[in-house]
């Protein structure tokens, strides 16, 4: 027996141990130790930098630690939600049942207060890019649907409805220590996607209306208030309410609001978050916004929020792939080097933290933007604003569309890369919470949009505007700071793709021009991600 036997093998024992690898990852700080992040936020928060620097050291510990611990233990199979659909003496009560686990963890993070006036929105931002880092877990999609409906009450106030103020205090600053959970349910089984399509009815009922029919993927059931699209009795429009899960005192006696929950999905990421199939008989319902825009004011406000927030949370994902992929390199040895000793390993956990760091910066520059210009970005192009005004909102239109395809695809990528580099141990979700983020990602290119519908859309979206923002002046804008060679190679080929028929019959020519639209979409990303990281 050689040497290297005896020290692995012990009276016919295997001696071998994780332990090294378990303690440094164990004992991470996901912010502390992570100096791209801290130096992402410096350039971005500007003169705030120091003050939410120091909230995030205090705040850091509890998501890399304890709440890391609750997401994994919450990840189990056995744990995952379920409904119960009535009590011992046959009350109709459709409870979900959830985890202690998650519900710890729920309440801990939405006890933070990440979109009260108090918080700055860096801070939110920088703290919701961290919790990414657990995963969906069952907290960070009711966490976007909670800011997207909290966007709407404020863009659109409403007196005539005091109930709608109460919803909004509730979920933005909270009620006795209590913070309320936002969801958005628009996708009917006809429709997906396609919102002009809801045949779900709001019937008028004095100044409130009643809503009657089906809601086929409904995620965050579990919320206590929700954005739902339907039309109005006799009307061909779609227009957008809140709707309370219970109404008040009814909610400790387990009386849902007029609705119930015929099922919960089966899906294959996001397993910790109850997706339901809701049939409304009755629902009280407020409406907000303006009648018959239902789909501008839910694509605009709500649908804009998720897609954004879902490019956060896939730099989420990317860091903390990216971290866990070299911290697993640098301790595991095989035919005695280190995994990261290899030139193919190590090209593989450079690609990784590239993608992870160029994720991150594109991320950051395309928030700042939103914060700059702080207007819902309406479903139709503007036209009541200054030239450069609109210029600026279309830009960030159409980057929150690209970075929804781009980062998620690209996403998937990267973690099933560094899931490589635990090789047969990658896929045991046991030891790694890469499998389940890799799931939650796949998910998350599907939500809101999967990426041939925003494919079109952007396409679309570019040659309406063309009589007054030309290809080379979009290309320019966006790839400020880029090479004259590369800003005018994107111009052509936008140029050229402009007047081929992307969105034409099927052809040979179609299929040609559309799998070019696809890889330019990608190119013309990456390169302004690219731009982004340098800036940093």
């Amino acid at each position: 027996m050689n040497a290297t036997s005896q020290n692995q093998q012990t009276g016919g024992r295997n001696a071998y141990t994780f332990d090294e690898f378990l303690d440094r990852r164990s004992n991470l700080d996901w912010y502390k130790d992570d100096p791209f992040l801290q130096k992402a936020l410096n350039k971005f928060a500007g003169p705030h930098y120091e003050q939410i620097h120091h909230e995030l050291l205090n705040f850091s510990p509890a998501v890399s630690s304890q709440w890391n611990i609750l997401a994994e233990r919450a990840a189990r199979p056995e744990v995952r939600p379920y409904m119960l659909h009535y009590d011992a003496f046959n009350h109709r009560i459709d409870r979900i049942v959830r985890p202690m686990e998650t519900l710890q963890l729920e309440k801990e993070v939405f006890g933070e207060g990440l979109f009260s006036s108090s918080m700055q929105a860096w801070e939110s931002f920088a703290k919701r890019m961290l919790i990414h880092q657990l995963g969906e877990a069952g907290v960070t999609c009711p966490l976007t649907c909670t800011l997207g409906l909290i966007a709407l009450l404020e863009q659109y106030p409403n007196e005539d409805h005091p109930e709608l103020q109460e919803i909004l205090q509730h979920t933005k600053e909270g009620r006795n220590g209590d913070f309320a959970i936002g969801a958005q349910f628009m996708t009917e089984i006809q429709g997906g996607s396609d919102l002009p399509a809801n045949v779900l009815e709001a019937v008028p009922d004095g100044k409130n209306y009643r809503l009657y029919g089906n809601k086929f993927f409904c995620s965050v059931a579990h919320a206590d208030y929700s954005v739902v699209t339907a039309k109005i009795s006799g009307t061909d429009t779609v227009s957008t309410f809140i709707v309370p899960s219970w109404l008040p005192g009814d909610k400790e006696k387990e009386k849902r609001n007029g609705y119930e929950i015929n099922r919960i999905k089966w899906k294959m990421g996001t397993a910790e978050l109850p997706t339901g199939e809701i049939q409304y008989d009755g629902a009280q319902a407020y409406q907000v916004g303006p009648a018959g825009k239902g789909v501008a004011v839910a694509v605009g406000i709500v649908l804009t929020l998720s897609r954004l927030e879902i490019g956060i949370a896939c730099a989420g994902f990317m860091l903390r792939a990216a971290r866990e992929a070299n911290l697993y390199g640098d301790f595991r040895t095989v035919f005695g080097k280190k995994v990261k000793d290899y030139p193919l390993s190590a090209r593989t956990l450079q690609r990784i933290e590239n993608a992870a760091q160029r994720t991150t910066a594109g991320a950051f520059k395309i928030y700042g933007l939103f914060l700059r210009l702080d207007q819902p970005l309406n479903a139709g192009i503007p036209v009541d604003q200054p030239l450069e005004l609109r210029k600026q909102l279309f830009n960030l239109r159409e980057l929150v569309l690209l970075q929804k395809i781009c980062t998620t695809n690209e996403g998937a990528e990267v973690l099933r890369d560094a899931i490589s580099v635990f090789a047969g141990h990658g896929v045991m979700e046991e030891f790694s919470s890469l499998p389940r983020i890799f799931r939650d990602i796949v998910v998350n290119e599907q939500w809101e949009g999967p990426r041939n519908l925003l494919l079109t859309q952007i396409y679309r979206d570019i040659q309406r505007v063309a009589d007054w923002y030309p290809p080379a002046d979009f290309v320019g804008n966006v790839l400020a700071g880029a090479s004259k060679e590369t800003m005018n190679r994107f111009t052509e080929q936008l140029t050229d793709l402009l007047q081929r028929p992307v969105c034409g019959e099927v052809s040979d020519a179609s299929l040609e021009a559309a799998e070019e639209w696809d890889t330019f979409c990608d190119s013309f990303f990456k390169a302004y991600q690219t731009i982004a990281l340098e800036e940093i």
